[in-house]
């Protein structure tokens, strides 16, 4: 039995005792407590520790050829029991040799405040990667939308587009037609030019 248990059930001993006016025998907090797996021998090395710390937390009567039979509360046993018990004079046994262990090692605990601090820190960076986690999921999904909506546009809404080759010819074509327009605006003036001198020599000079 650890340490800690003896000192919880050393606490319930108390506090039976405190609820009680009269006197009452061991063997009811054996009953109580510890029967079936403990031997009622146990309950008075429990008991007695509890003497051997103060003599004043429980009144006792011997009987039966029992050094202790018969208990009953004291006015000690409430305040005692208000202070802690034997559960917090454990507790702080254990603090200060923690704390003792610590100093040795030069590894400082942190304290209930500390963790405190921590814990609320680590929530908040949680909260933080959490914004961000769904931030960049609702990219890299905008991203994909986008894309698909990309793909499908050109799949159904393919605008006529023409090869640079094909341009390059329309362009030659386009160039070939002008020229052929300036020959026949020249050959036209020509004409215009040939007419007009041949009209000129068919009138007869009058003298």
């Amino acid at each position: 039995m650890s340490e800690f248990f003896k000192a919880e059930l050393k606490d319930r001993f108390l506090e039976y005792a405190a609820d009680r006016d009269d006197y009452f025998e061991v063997q009811l907090l054996y009953d109580e407590f510890l029967r079936p797996n403990y031997s009622l021998e146990y309950v008075h090395g429990l008991v007695t520790e509890i003497i051997d710390y103060d003599a004043d937390l429980l009144d006792v009567m011997s009987g039966n050829g029992a050094k202790i039979f018969m208990l009953a509360s004291t006015p000690s046993t409430a305040d005692f029991m208000e202070e802690g018990g034997f559960t917090d004079l454990y507790i702080r046994e254990e603090e200060k040799w923690d704390t003792f262990f610590e100093h040795l090692s030069n590894n400082r605990r942190l304290t209930n405040k500390e963790k405190a601090v921590m814990t609320d820190s680590k929530k908040a960076s949680y909260k933080k990667e959490r914004r961000l986690l769904f931030l960049l999921i609702f990219a890299v999904a905008f991203s994909f939308l986008f894309a698909l909506s990309s793909i499908l546009k050109n799949s159904f809404f393919e605008d006529d587009y023409i090869t640079k080759e094909e341009f390059e010819k329309r362009l030659k074509d386009l160039e070939e037609n002008q020229s052929r327009g300036e020959n026949l605006t020249l050959s036209e003036e020509k004409l215009d030019s040939a007419d007009t001198a041949f009209k000129k020599d068919s009138v007869p000079m009058v003298e």
